[in-house]
């Protein structure tokens, strides 16, 4: 089971992009912070996708853009306008309107527009999930409702490790659960072919 208080982040390489709108020159930084159906391996073994509906109920959340996810470089807000987040058939994809007076928004407009940052990240709680075990041994989970917090240009793509130490808590019941399911199993069948071979 999943702790769903667990703050985490994911990543992925995206096409970010810059652009400069024609009408009144306002800087934009713009691309897919999460895609949907695309697995990602967490870890060896341990695979996660991210459904379709899975920010359908926390899109209109008061969520900030962040500079590597950290809470003293705000890019941009929904609340104020100067963040826009839509869900499309790919993913999350977002639109942040650059404040050209803080200086720590306009070096990264430029590192974008160079190809120097192109990553994305966005940082959440999981609040519902389907597992999906697989007879290689492997484990998927389905993200299927997330609390979305904030969204991310990273210059490196990193899961933070309380969300990857959950996950590999989650592999380890999910396999005992596994295990100890076949061995009732298999508890249950000899139990049962003992029963057949006396009434023989």
């Amino acid at each position: 089971m999943t702790n769903k208080t667990k703050y985490q982040t994911r990543s992925l390489q995206s096409e970010l992009s810059t652009r400069a709108e024609e009408t009144d020159g306002k800087k934009v930084i713009e691309g897919y912070f999460a895609v949907f159906n695309s697995e990602t391996e967490l870890f060896r073994g341990a695979y996660e996708e991210i459904a379709p509906e899975a920010f359908n109920e926390s899109i209109s959340n008061d969520i900030r853009a962040l500079i590597n996810h950290d809470t003293n470089l705000v890019l941009g807000r929904t609340k104020s306008g100067t963040l826009e987040l839509k869900v499309d058939s790919r993913g999350l994809w977002g639109s942040i309107n650059i404040n050209e007076n803080d200086s720590d928004a306009m070096n990264l407009y430029e590192r974008v527009k160079r190809g120097d940052v192109d990553q994305c990240s966005f940082g959440f709680n999981i609040e519902e999930e389907a597992t999906e075990h697989r007879d290689d041994g492997s484990v998927k989970w389905i993200l299927k409702k997330i609390d979305l917090h904030e969204v991310s240009c990273v210059t490196f793509p990193a899961y933070s490790d309380t969300g990857i130490k959950a996950r590999k808590q989650d592999f380890e019941i999910d396999k005992k659960r596994m295990i100890d399911s076949k061995k009732n199993q298999l508890r249950e069948r000899i139990k049962n072919g003992f029963k057949a071979t006396n009434a023989g």
